[in-house]
């Protein structure tokens, strides 16, 4: 006989019990924070409205990389370009955890984690980083800009 999918679990692994996975779906978000960060778009989901990103300077708690960013509707996936760099205007919302789920998961999962958070794109803006290298001189320092025309 065939074995149950139930008995080919590893022993080691652990589920949730309900109670703590009914806490982590109900958790209550306090009030948002705004922060800007630069960084460059990762990849998209224009179908979910989501991006992931790396980020220069770490957020609050220490991530450089955001996985799922919620993107507005009102915002244009399509027009986002991967690996350009980006001033990112970012809310994060914090919910955290009950003693007792911390100390859970700490204990079971060995995971030391006291909140959830989400995060949700405000704003971003493509910055212009190579300019200073690569960008031809300008027109007014080169003459008064019709010598190419002449040509």
């Amino acid at each position: 006989m065939g074995r149950a999918k139930t008995d080919s679990k590893k022993p080691s692994e652990e589920k949730l019990p309900d109670w703590a996975e009914q806490e982590i779906k109900s958790v209550q978000f306090g009030d948002e924070e705004v922060i800007k960060r630069t960084g460059y778009i990762l990849d998209t989901y224009e179908n979910d409205y989501k991006i992931d990103i790396q980020l220069y300077e770490p957020l609050p708690d220490s991530r450089t990389i955001i996985e799922g960013l919620d993107v507005p509707k009102s915002m244009s996936i399509g027009d986002f370009r991967k690996g350009f760099v980006y001033e990112f205007e970012i809310k994060i919302f914090k919910g955290d955890l009950s003693a007792r789920l911390v100390e859970f998961l700490k204990t079971n999962f060995s995971l030391d984690m006291d909140a959830i958070y989400r995060f949700e794109l405000q704003d971003l803006q493509l910055m212009d980083v190579e300019s200073d290298v690569s960008s031809p001189l300008p027109i007014s320092a080169e003459g008064d800009g019709d010598e190419a025309d002449d040509v």
